[in-house]
């Protein structure tokens, strides 16, 4: 960020901050930004690319004596922790700036019993319950948030289009579900009197898939949704189940569940008739189900003129690199979460979506100019 000409700082939770001012201070400033943590065995672009991206444009700029020629400020931000793999709470980092970061969150602990606080403290940035609302942006003083991504799925690749606007970023609903049943001899007890959760783990999951895979023969039937909400849910739905453990050997079953889709209200009837579902499965199969939300992030629309810009951006840069383009830039919905979902509590925001990682400078001078 440094080399890039930008002005930095790291803030109490860990956010790497690099901001340039351009000719007018004063002006409410363009973010740009992206986390860099990733999950477990993933991609080493994820959110990772959105931050270099940005900062390479603006080295660019800087390089060329453009940057100083800015209308209004621009600050890059790395967020420190979007994924909530080590403590299953997202958007750390962009939520403390947005203002939405419950103080409690600070109490949260991993599974070695090691708190968020514990951790910050132990990496000299002493952020506090005092101190949190402190990071909070002022929302007069940010004019809009832009994050670039590596898309995470094959729309792009199956279109032919190196890039994508994105029209609205998924909601987002994780459970935790513990199954309860009992320990029997593999021998000795009768299969009538079996309480195998891990036999009863499988038909829940099973449910699961077969709802979100025909959400019109659940929901409609029920007349939880309208044919309309349902039409619109079938197109972004999506279920997935994560983690699963048994402990001890066989008397328990743990496993996460990960719904996702555009309509919030969809997505609650869905999560509804799942419930209801397999408590009624449990009941028949003689096990006790424990079913706890973990996390809820509401679907974000990305703001419609911010997109079009984008979109001509981004035209306007791949006619630079490729010719003449016949097709417009696809726009799309994002079904991964981004730091976007949390920055729009803050300000409007918009996303750009990319199927390669090298050669994102190009497209960014491209957006930070426009």
């Amino acid at each position: 960020m440094e080399d890039a000409g930008l002005r930095t700082w790291v803030d109490k939770m860990g956010n790497v901050h690099g901001r340039v001012e351009g000719e007018n201070a004063d002006a409410e400033a363009l973010l740009i930004g992206s986390h860099l943590d990733t999950v477990v065995d993933a991609g080493m672009f994820d959110g990772s690319l959105g931050i270099i991206s940005a900062i390479s444009a603006l080295k660019v700029m800087h390089m060329t004596g453009k940057m100083e020629k800015l209308k209004r400020p621009v600050e890059v931000i790395a967020f420190s922790d979007e994924e909530g793999v080590r403590f299953q709470t997202t958007f750390l980092g962009s939520a403390a700036i947005a203002g939405a970061l419950p103080a409690t969150t600070l109490n949260i602990s991993d599974k070695r019993g090691v708190t968020i606080a514990e951790v910050i403290k132990e990496n000299s940035l002493g952020v506090s319950e005092e101190s949190l609302s402190q990071l909070k942006y002022d929302p007069t003083s940010v004019w809009r948030y832009v994050e670039v991504h590596i898309e995470q799925g094959p729309v792009l690749e199956r279109v032919g289009f190196p890039l994508g606007v994105v029209k609205g970023i998924a909601g987002q609903t994780r459970l935790k579900v513990t199954v309860r049943g009992s320990q029997g001899h593999a021998g000795t007890v009768p299969m009538s009197m079996r309480r195998d959760p891990m036999a009863a783990a499988a038909e829940l999951i099973l449910v699961l898939e077969s709802l979100c895979k025909n959400p019109e023969e659940y929901l409609t039937y029920d007349g939880q949704c309208s044919d309309n909400s349902v039409k619109s849910l079938s197109s972004s739905l999506v279920c997935t189940v994560g983690e699963i453990s048994t402990w001890p050997s066989a008397s328990n079953v743990t496993y996460t569940v990960d719904i996702r889709a555009m309509d919030d209200t969809g997505r609650e009837a869905v999560i509804y008739e799942l419930s209801k579902r397999m408590y009624q499965i449990c009941d028949k199969r003689s096990v006790s189900c424990l079913i706890e939300r973990k996390h809820d992030a509401g679907a974000v629309i990305c703001d419609s003129e911010l997109s079009a810009q984008l979109k001509s951006a981004a035209y306007s840069a791949l006619k630079k690199m490729e010719g003449d383009i016949q097709d417009e830039v696809p726009t799309l919905m994002s079904g991964a979460g981004h730091d976007a979902m949390a920055m729009s509590r803050l300000t409007k925001v918009t996303s750009l979506l990319s199927l390669y990682a090298s050669r994102w400078e190009c497209y960014l001078c491209d957006v930070v100019e426009a």
